[in-house]
């Protein structure tokens, strides 16, 4: 059995190693990159305050590199035995170069070295998740101003209320994901601060420059307090758990909406054949299972923060393992979310829009407000025209005009989709 960090001489038990480890090596993969990142940044300071001389410096920033390609290339792999990527990093370091792949550790913990991987893996996914929402919004924006005038109708209480168009259903969806957007932001900034040199949480006594390894990292700022830098392991996950489950819950419900409007029922909207499926006894059907997929996924990805939240609600200051089961939660669910985000585009993209809904007398109905504002317009009390147009609904004597004339921002005459595009590029994490 390979030597781990802390040893001292004492084989664990085979069982409480892998009972303790769990999936950490296949997790560990995703973090490898950063890893490496981190320990350059790491040394680069620990040479600036002379723990390292000049050519150790160089030594173990080209055995870094090599590992780096290693991992580019898929050659990287955490062997049998080996607890996590800081471990098998520094055991690649010193079976390659010797005693200098030792000093690597010098100044910090695994413990603030798992908390830069994860920060640093966190600011790279959810600028690509950013990124992603960024693309549907900019495909449903699209669908909007290419549908703007027609017309649909609108619901409350799931009964005919007044009319909408597909520019709305559209737009009203572009906006949303705008909103869940901030939520992204917040938690990306919440992961941009470096936690290196908070070591077990509690300092180091050598002169540690965290300032020159937050600049060498990118980091917008240091998590200053080295309890608070440690601490912060869940928060950081916890803000991203709620930021996909805002933005689950909003493609969610434009799933629902689209399996909805795809019954025959309702016959708003259709996909190309392709891309649904059929029964194996009913020859006729065309179902959307992939909406219906997507609704499920969402549905499931919303409870991922109140997963972290027992996870980590009754948890002391300082470090403790179960904090390593965050990485068995976020994980799949970043991946599961960013599978979703790229399927709901494609989807997006492939509605046809049904440009005669309206023509079926059974909606109306959906013209009474029209109506009502119109009569109001031409100086009748609203209660008295409200009760006009209700009684001849009621004696089946209701003609709409079917005239629809909505001005003000945000309504069906006026998209705003120009200032919907201004929010989405001012919430873009470059």
């Amino acid at each position: 059995m390979a030597t781990k960090l802390w040893d001292k001489g004492i084989d664990v038990d085979a069982a409480i190693e892998e009972y303790t480890v769990g999936n950490d090596r296949l997790l560990d993969m995703r973090l490898a990159r950063y890893d490496v990142e981190g320990s350059m940044a790491h040394i680069r300071m620990l040479e600036s305050i002379r723990l390292l001389t000049a050519e150790e410096l160089q030594t173990l920033l080209e055995g870094l590199q090599q590992i780096a390609a290693e991992i580019e290339h898929g050659e990287f792999c955490i062997e049998e035995g080996i607890e996590d990527v800081h471990s098998e990093v520094e055991l690649l370091l010193t079976r390659r170069l010797g005693d200098v792949g030792k000093k690597i550790h010098s100044g910090r913990s695994r413990n603030d070295q798992i908390l830069v991987d994860i920060k640093l893996f966190l600011r790279h996914e959810l600028a690509d998740i950013a990124a992603e929402v960024q693309r549907l919004c900019a495909t449903l924006l699209e669908m909007s101003d290419r549908h703007a005038d027609v017309l649909m109708p609108g619901y409350t209480h799931l009964q005919v209320a007044m009319p909408s168009s597909f520019g709305l259903w559209f737009g009203a969806y572009a906006e949303s994901l705008a909103d869940d957007l901030r939520m992204l932001r917040a938690a990306y900034d919440i992961a941009n601060q470096n936690p290196l040199g908070s070591a077990a949480g509690y300092g180091s006594s050598f002169p540690l420059n965290r300032t020159m390894t937050t600049e060498l990292l990118g980091f917008a700022d240091l998590h200053y307090n080295v309890v608070a830098a440690q601490m912060s392991r869940g928060k950081c996950e916890r803000a991203t758990a709620y930021a996909i489950a805002a933005i689950a819950s909003t493609i969610g419900r434009f799933a629902m909406d689209a399996c909805l409007f795809m019954s025959q029922n309702f016959a708003f909207i259709s996909l190309p054949a392709e891309l649904t499926t059929g029964s194996s006894i009913m020859p006729h059907k065309q179902n959307p299972d992939v909406f219906e997929v997507m609704r499920g996924k969402c549905n499931r990805l919303q409870a991922v923060p109140n997963e972290i939240s027992l996870l980590t609600t009754n948890l002391p200051v300082g470090y403790h393992r179960d904090l390593q089961l965050l990485k068995d939660i976020l994980f799949p669910a970043i991946e599961e979310l960013r599978k979703s985000l790229d399927m709901c585009n494609f989807m997006v993209q492939n509605i046809k829009v049904n440009e005669s809904i309206l023509d079926d007398a059974k909606y109306d109905t959906l013209f009474t407000v029209e109506d009502v504002n119109r009569m109001v317009l031409s100086g009748v009390p609203f209660r008295e025209a409200y009760r006009e147009i209700g009684l001849a609904v009621k004696r089946g004597e209701y003609t709409p005009t079917r005239e629809v004339n909505h001005t003000h921002e945000g309504s069906i005459g006026n998209l705003c989709n120009k200032e919907i595009r201004r929010k989405l590029k001012e919430l873009e994490i470059c």
